[in-house]
């Protein structure tokens, strides 16, 4: 119940505490004031500069009031959620383990992957801003000079804006991050999220498109996309312009249906026949299509959210990226860790003991079966996870164990099975992958 009602407070506040106001209030003074500065200037009299600045009081009084009140309303926003967020963890004990910070000597791995979780949610403007703002500044840039210049003094008045269309350059990112290619990542994501904004609009053209340009390399990873845009093409032309809003015409309802299948479904039929032999015999219940064997095929509520995760997911991997932000993974993985990591501290220091290796905790991490990339094997000998130095070997008696267990167990170059009475050889352990 208590996070239900975090969850309602979270939304309340994106619904009240919007900066949005307050930038489009300190805007409007900018103009105000851009343009009273424009008609001294012009006018060159100083009866015209003491009758705009006189008139100029009240609009600007009026655009601070207003300002202020916005920022009021921000801030009482963010102090009503930091009352629920404190009576939601009203109950948590602990405090948190801060004795070892093992991000602590990568600040570059950090901002890489703050940077790269800015470019795949297509925040290319911020992304921008934070690239530059990351990087080593020189010691005449962090000392301000104490005396403006003169172009400074006459630069207009207005705020800085990071353009959303700007290209970062290789030269915008840090020494250690040149090998991101970050323009050519940036133009990907933003192709990505064009596409994405179109599957959201129901415009399914731009993604098969992309789908059909990318052929090779989706099918032979084994990918099903194009073939899932093109039958939901046909299903959506099939509902006819009642439902899809498109012309009715000849290339829309029943018949534009038959057509587009025609021409496309016909290079999928080694791997889709049967899909597209149903989708094919539902033409002849299109008058009572919810009566007929199909008309599960064509219940499309979720189709659209399904098809652009499976797009995301096959746009990422084409680029070698995961298809969730690496930053997202960690960041819900250590909050699913975080509340027995502070009980198991909180234990400890209570009964004067202490984890000392830092590489590994003294408890399993509960993590649900989406975080679980691949399978974990731990050696029955030394009861010791395996790892990419020490990796699981098998035996020819099918046992498996760690290599460091069996090369303490060998004497010179045999061993002998601890589960069984097998002898062998060290050469005959072979090493498997899970």
């Amino acid at each position: 119940m208590a996070m239900l009602q975090l969850q309602k407070d979270v939304e309340k506040l994106t619904r009240s505490a919007r900066l949005s106001d307050a930038v489009e209030d300190v805007d409007k003074i900018i103009e105000l004031l851009s343009e009273a500065r424009e008609r001294v200037a012009a006018a060159n009299d100083p009866h015209t500069t003491s009758l705009t600045l006189t008139k100029l009081q009240n609009p600007i009084r009026e655009g601070l009031d207003t300002l202020n009140n916005h920022l009021r309303n921000v801030h009482k926003a963010q102090k009503d959620f930091e009352k629920a967020l404190k009576a939601a963890f009203s109950k948590a004990k602990g405090t948190l383990p801060t004795d070892h910070d093992p991000m602590e000597s990568h600040e570059t791995l950090i901002n890489r992957a703050i940077a790269m979780h800015l470019l795949r949610e297509g925040q290319f403007g911020v992304a921008s801003t934070f690239i530059n703002e990351a990087q080593p500044q020189p010691q005449s840039q962090q000392e301000p000079s104490s005396r403006p210049s003169p172009a400074t003094l006459q630069a207009p008045l207005s705020r800085s804006v990071t353009p959303t269309d700007e290209i970062i350059t290789d030269a915008d990112i840090p020494t250690d991050l040149n090998a991101w290619q970050s323009q050519a990542l940036q133009t990907s994501f933003a192709e990505m999220y064009s596409i994405l904004s179109s599957l959201k609009n129901r415009d399914l053209l731009p993604a098969i498109t992309w789908a059909r340009t990318n052929c090779a390399e989706l099918e032979a990873r084994g990918s099903n996309l194009e073939f899932e845009l093109c039958k939901l093409q046909y299903i959506w032309l099939f509902k006819g312009s009642s439902f899809n809003g498109l012309p009715d015409n000849s290339q829309n309802g029943v018949l534009g249906a038959l057509q587009y299948g025609k021409e496309n479904f016909g290079r999928f039929q080694h791997r889709h026949l049967k899909e597209i032999q149903k989708l094919s015999c539902a033409l002849l219940y299109s008058s009572n299509l919810g009566m007929s064997p199909y008309h599960s095929i064509f219940d499309i509520t979720q189709a659209f959210e399904e098809v652009a995760a499976s797009f995301t997911r096959e746009f990422c991997s084409l680029l070698g990226l995961s298809a969730e932000s690496p930053l997202y993974v960690a960041a819900t993985a250590g909050t699913l860790a975080l509340p027995q990591l502070v009980k198991y501290t909180t234990m400890t220091k209570a009964k004067g003991t202490e984890w000392t290796t830092a590489n590994e905790l003294a408890f399993e991490t509960p993590l649900p079966k989406s975080m679980m990339y691949h399978s974990i094997f731990v050696c029955p000998v030394s009861k010791e996870q395996t790892t990419e130095a020490n990796p699981p070997v098998i035996l020819p008696c099918g046992h498996v164990l760690a290599r460091e267990s069996l090369q303490k167990l060998a004497k010179g170059s045999r061993y002998k099975c601890p589960y069984c009475p097998s002898e062998g050889l060290m050469k005959d352990a072979k090493e498997i992958i899970l």
